[in-house]
């Protein structure tokens, strides 16, 4: 048996019982990444020793380490999905590392893969932003045994790119469909922005094209025009807050990553732009500057995709492969798409539990009363 590192131990014991936060944890362990913390746990024992402290009910197996590769390691969108994922060992019994780039650096990512597969990795999960870079390297590992998943980004889309089992993660192209089709209800002609982070790459691009594409086939009464803003979301509030000054007759602000919805209320309070023409405001994802402002009214709407199953199911996916020999094949999934509007954000805000990256602790969340229909 290896012993654990007693640095690690006390901090993801402290991680487990919610008393520091993650990003503290990283800090004053010098981890390299969050997932890491769940690896101090769960490595007493070295890779080829059988493990047996799994919850569920499946044979003893040898301590298998999944590699999640991803395009924004510490963008906090993808706490619930570290915490996902660290459930998922944690019922199993296995482990996993999170690692990539912190910028969409592709070629950081491909060599994050390339070390995995060298490393002999039990399994990968791969966020596939771009079409073409990690064909190679997923062809390399399916030849070495290793199986592959991608999640919220697909590189297969339109059967470009890799040759990975399955993917876990948000309809992207028809999420920025719906993105418009919602706009469209609130507005019908004139000037609507989309806003996009970084052009181009998978996670996001299908995004924007849905929603071009949706006002296009409402009859193109509504101009819309796509804008680059950056990964870095202090340069990307400065590009929407000079296009707004720029633009001061539109009827539409949109974006289709959560950095850039979180700037477009920013934008849209600071020059309180509901009170002059502007129509529809909304985009993506549940983080809490976002739902502030569609508690305040500036943003009509976000969507949720549910980053934790992203996280918890390609672990499940992978495990399950493997347990099975390869009979289990993981199915495609699609992780959803919800509207957060103010009718219901306040859920969002006052419950605060790991399955939305707002807490560390392991509850139960209660609730009562009727379902609503989606």
């Amino acid at each position: 048996m290896r012993a654990v590192d007693p640095v690690v131990a006390q901090a993801a014991e402290k991680l487990q019982h919610g008393s520091v936060s993650r990003r503290r944890l990283l800090a004053g362990t010098g981890l390299a990444s969050a997932g890491l913390a769940a690896a101090g746990l769960l490595s007493a024992c070295s890779k080829d020793e059988p493990v047996a402290d799994a919850i569920g009910n499946f044979p003893t197996t040898p301590n298998w380490k999944f590699v999640f590769v991803n395009h924004v390691t510490t963008n906090p969108f993808f706490t619930p999905t570290q915490y996902g994922a660290e459930d998922a060992c944690k019922l199993l019994g296995c482990s996993y590392q999170w690692t990539g780039s912190a910028n969409s650096v592709v070629a950081e990512m491909v060599n994050a893969t390339n070390t995995a597969i060298s490393g002999k990795a039990d399994g990968l999960a791969i966020a596939v932003v771009d079409k073409t870079a990690f064909k190679a390297p997923v062809d390399q590992a399916l030849s070495a045994g290793i199986p592959v998943v991608s999640y919220n980004a697909d590189g297969a889309r339109d059967d470009v790119g890799t040759s990975r089992l399955t993917y876990v993660g948000q309809g992207l192209y028809e999420s920025g469909y719906a993105l418009g089709q919602r706009a469209l209800t609130q507005v019908q002609s004139g000037e609507v922005v989309g806003f996009i982070a970084t052009p181009g790459q998978l996670n996001i691009q299908p995004r924007i094209d849905g929603a071009g594409q949706a006002f296009k086939d409402a009859g193109g009464g509504v101009k819309f025009t796509a804008v680059a803003t950056n990964a870095d979301v202090t340069k990307g509030l400065s590009i929407i807050d000079a296009y707004a000054q720029g633009h001061p007759t539109l009827a539409g602000m949109l974006a289709v990553d959560a950095g850039s919805t979180q700037s477009v209320g920013q934008v849209v309070k600071k020059y309180q732009m509901r009170g002059k023409g502007l129509k529809v405001a909304g985009g993506f994802d549940l983080i809490p500057e976002t739902l502030e402002s569609i508690k305040a009214g500036d943003l009509d709407y976000t969507i949720d995709q549910q980053p934790y199953l992203q996280g918890f199911l390609p672990v499940l996916y992978l495990y399950l492969y493997k347990v099975s020999g390869g009979l289990i094949s993981p199915p495609q999934t699609n992780t959803g798409l919800l509207f957060v509007t103010k009718d219901n954000v306040t859920p969002y805000q006052t419950t605060q539990t790991r399955y939305e990256g707002s807490a560390t602790d392991v509850k139960l969340v209660d609730r009562s009363g009727p379902i609503a229909h989606q």
